[in-house]
């Protein structure tokens, strides 16, 4: 599964102390020690994201199982943001940042045997990947069940087409090898 920078509560926590622009109104809002609202970098990212997601999928955006993903955002957001404030808060975020990126990168190599989608094309993995997964957990709960089928189809498809490519080099490798 794709890493999500969505709901990275250690990039929303790295994020959370960069400096944001001068013309940006400085809004705190604390609910207790653990949920804590900053208009930081933090936030406006969530805030784009979400408002991307729902000009991606507008019907989502627009039905009730949409209850589920903006919640789980501004949770995230808001403990992040509770967190940035802790002593230490920086050092713990990128430890978690890095091994996480590490496991990334090993369950990539180790299990699929292949090369991390970022490697092949940055924006997908980084901007599409988040919004895949958000698309997973909607079908999970019975969203729009004819475009699941139909998206599954065509994976099935290229996956085909890819194990067939594999299998030709293979024994094309094969027969140029016992020649």
């Amino acid at each position: 599964m794709p890493r999500s920078s969505l709901f990275d509560v250690d990039s929303q926590v790295l994020a959370a102390d960069l400096p944001v622009p001068n013309f940006v109104p400085e809004i705190h809002y604390t609910i207790n020690d653990y949920l804590r609202f900053d208009l930081n970098l933090s936030a406006i990212h969530a805030g784009l994201y979400i408002a991307y997601y729902f000009v991606l999928e507008p019907v989502a955006a627009a039905t009730p199982l949409q209850i589920l993903y903006t919640p789980q955002l501004v949770l995230s957001l808001l403990t992040a943001t509770a967190y940035s404030q802790a002593s230490g808060h920086l050092s713990t975020a990128a430890l978690i940042h890095g091994v996480s990126w590490i496991a990334q990168f090993l369950g990539h190599g180790l299990a699929e045997k292949r090369a991390p989608a970022l490697l092949d094309n940055l924006i997908g993995a980084v901007v599409l990947a988040p919004f895949f997964v958000h698309l997973e957990i909607l079908f999970a709960l019975g969203y729009r069940p004819e475009m699941h089928k139909r998206i599954n189809n065509e994976i099935g498809k290229e996956i085909t087409k890819i194990r067939k490519a594999q299998g030709d080099k293979k024994r094309a490798a094969a027969a140029k090898k016992s020649s």
